[in-house]
């Protein structure tokens, strides 16, 4: 009996051991990580896509700069197919950082949780427990809570709200209001803004409000500041008030996005040692003696949408094309796109303020250019010094933006300028991530947690990690022929309700998936799971784009007559993968009430094998 325990005792010793040796093993060998993203940020903002994607270095809008992020994609990977999965920044970033696509998550909207039986952990959460450092600053925006907010998440982290903005360090920002969601819509009963002034200044006044009159002293503060700052707004609800462009009060080097990264040079700058952060917080900085997670999550070029004057001043008198919308394209929308129009419109623009808009949106995108290029910078002195190898993982946007096209300035859609964005990847070690490669293959945002997953030396492969819906870009990169997928998938449940897309090279489709609109309760988890699929055709909302002639995705084909069959074929694949696959919903507000549907399992094969005879001819 006695040697019987010896001998557990002693394989159990050995067991534990041996994952000690192999963890530290990985260790020695693990990079450390810098993972950019920013928000609302378009693909077409970077010369190096446009170059590769149409050999010019314009967007098709006009003029574009970004000579840092070029620099950065010829030392590495630069992705020209990278699908958001879901158009909204929650949603959107709850899917990067668990590799999960919001149909799998359950997580379509604002918040979820941790408690949950379906729930795994964020890529931050897996890496700590292979000997990993972790760190975020700036926008963290994925809506997941946790046992301690944010800091459940990641060892170190600096807010743009609650230690720059709050702290009497930002520009102009939300700074308190009220909302609901009456049957899951947002809408905002009040609002309210502050601008720090540069000479430090604070001036808060209410910016919107839904029921009576906003206040004349409010009036008079906020027309003072938009004549201040030449501020353009959106008028629509519930984006009404939403700052479309305008000039910082801020030089570059002391607006929101630049504190973030002072932050991150400071944390960077004081390893191994205590220091203060720009709010006279007391903080301790990076250890040195073990690989480094970091995620730097920028604002930029989200609203509000204010480049600092020696930007501004670059752009302000460059010409675009605005892009064209028109009511015969509004007409082919399904009603639940023209819904989302009416929400996010901008018809009653100007041409000149469309201008603004664009030349604005575009000025933002290379003042954060600059700001890429000296975190970049930064990262690599500190992987010099401490003699560590690094992977550098560029999201551009965490989904896109529209500029006029559909004739909207938000997001939220199922369309290009709303889904398809870039991704860039550069590795110290260029056996591991070839220089000045560009890859056309689809990707999604799900990828970029097994791709630092795997990087950090874990066996992606195993059992605990099946849960994981992408893949490793280095595999991608290495073997696309083996890790090609056909289409990206994604779903979201803003604005306008339920609605999933998928999108291959030659078609764009989407569609209703569910027939209502409030948030998912514990009587209705997956109730009724196969509507979208059964219900009379039109109640589907189906819009098909053929982009083999029709890129900039302007007439919906799916009741044309040629096209009937290969939508009624797209409705089948999608509802089956988005409905059938391991489909969850979950009852957020309790612990642990969601029901899984998998009536389908398997749909999700990567592959588009449409019947030939249904693909009309060109």
């Amino acid at each position: 009996m006695y040697i019987a325990r010896f001998k557990r005792a002693f394989i159990l010793s050995f067991l534990i051991m041996l994952v000690y040796f192999i963890k530290l093993n990985a260790q020695s060998n693990q990079p450390n990580i810098l993972w950019i993203i920013t928000d609302d940020h378009r693909a077409d903002a970077l010369e190096c896509y446009n170059q590769a994607t149409t050999g010019k270095s314009e967007s098709n809008l006009g003029y574009v700069s970004s000579p840092n992020i070029d620099r950065l994609a010829a030392e590495g990977v630069l992705f020209t197919h990278a699908y958001c999965n879901s158009p909204m920044c929650t949603p959107s970033r709850s899917s990067m950082q668990s590799g999960r696509y919001p149909f799998r998550s359950g997580h379509y909207k604002f918040k979820s949780h941790q408690k949950a039986d379906h729930v795994k952990p964020t890529v931050s959460q897996s890496l700590r427990e292979y000997g990993y450092g972790t760190a975020v600053f700036g926008k963290t925006g994925w809506g997941i809570k946790g046992d301690k907010g944010d800091l459940s998440f990641y060892d170190y982290t600096i807010s743009f709200g609650r230690d720059i903005n709050h702290a009497g360090l930002g520009d102009i920002f939300t700074s308190g209001g009220k909302y609901e969601f009456p049957d899951g819509i947002f809408e905002v009963i009040y609002s309210d803004e502050t601008v720090i002034y540069p000479n430090g200044e604070k001036v808060s006044y209410r910016k919107q409000q839904r029921d009576g009159e906003i206040p004349l002293k409010d009036q008079q503060l906020k027309a003072k500041v938009e004549e201040d700052f030449d501020i353009l707004r959106a008028y629509t609800r519930p984006n009404q008030g939403l700052i479309l462009g305008g000039v910082n009060p801020h030089p570059m080097g002391k607006t929101l996005d630049s504190h973030v990264v002072t932050e991150f040079k400071n944390y960077l700058k004081n390893q191994d040692k205590a220091f203060k952060t720009l709010a006279g917080k007391n903080a301790e900085g990076a250890k040195s003696g073990q690989p480094l997670m970091v995620n730097i999550g920028f604002t930029w070029p989200h609203t509000p949408v204010l480049p600092p004057k020696e930007f501004r001043d670059q752009f302000k008198k460059k010409k675009y094309n605005i892009p064209e919308f028109s009511t015969d394209e509004l007409s082919n929308f399904p009603p639940q796109l023209v819904t989302l129009y009416n929400e996010c419109k901008a018809d009653q623009l100007t041409d000149k303020e469309k201008l603004q808009a664009i030349q604005d949106y575009y000025a933002f995108c290379a003042y954060g250019d600059a700001l890429i290029g000296e975190s970049v910078k930064a990262f690599k002195e500190y992987c010099s010094t401490n003699n560590q190898e690094y992977l550098i993982i560029f999201t551009v946007g965490d989904h896109g933006w529209h500029l006029g096209e559909q004739g909207i300035m938000a997001k939220f859609g199922p369309w290009k300028q709303s889904v398809q964005d870039a991704a860039i990847v550069v590795s110290s070690d260029k056996a591991k991530i070839p220089t000045g490669k560009v890859v056309d293959d689809i990707i999604e945002f799900v990828d970029f947690t097994p791709t630092m997953l795997a990087a950090a030396g874990i066996n992606i492969q195993q059992d605990k990690y099946a849960y994981l819906d992408g893949y490793d870009l280095q595999e991608v990169i290495s073997n696309p022929t083996k890790n090609n997928r056909e289409y990206a998938v994604g779903e979201v449940n803003v604005v306008c309700g339920h609605r999933a897309y998928i999108r291959g090279k030659d078609f764009a489709f989407s569609m209703r998936t569910r027939d209502r609109w409030d948030v998912a309760t514990s009587e209705n988890v997956n109730k009724d799971i196969m509507w979208a699929l059964t219900c009379e055709r039109p109640k589907a909302d189906m819009a098909l784009y053929d982009l083999r002639n029709d890129p900039l995705e302007m007439n919906n084909l799916a009741n044309d007559k040629d096209y009937i069959k290969l939508a009624d074929w797209f409705r089948n694949k999608l509802g089956n993968i988005v409905l059938g696959d391991r489909r969850v919903e979950c009852d957020w507000t309790k612990p642990n009430s969601y029901a899984i549907s998998n009536f389908a399992g398997g749909a999700d094969n990567k592959k588009l094998d449409i019947p030939k005879e249904i693909i009309p001819q060109l």
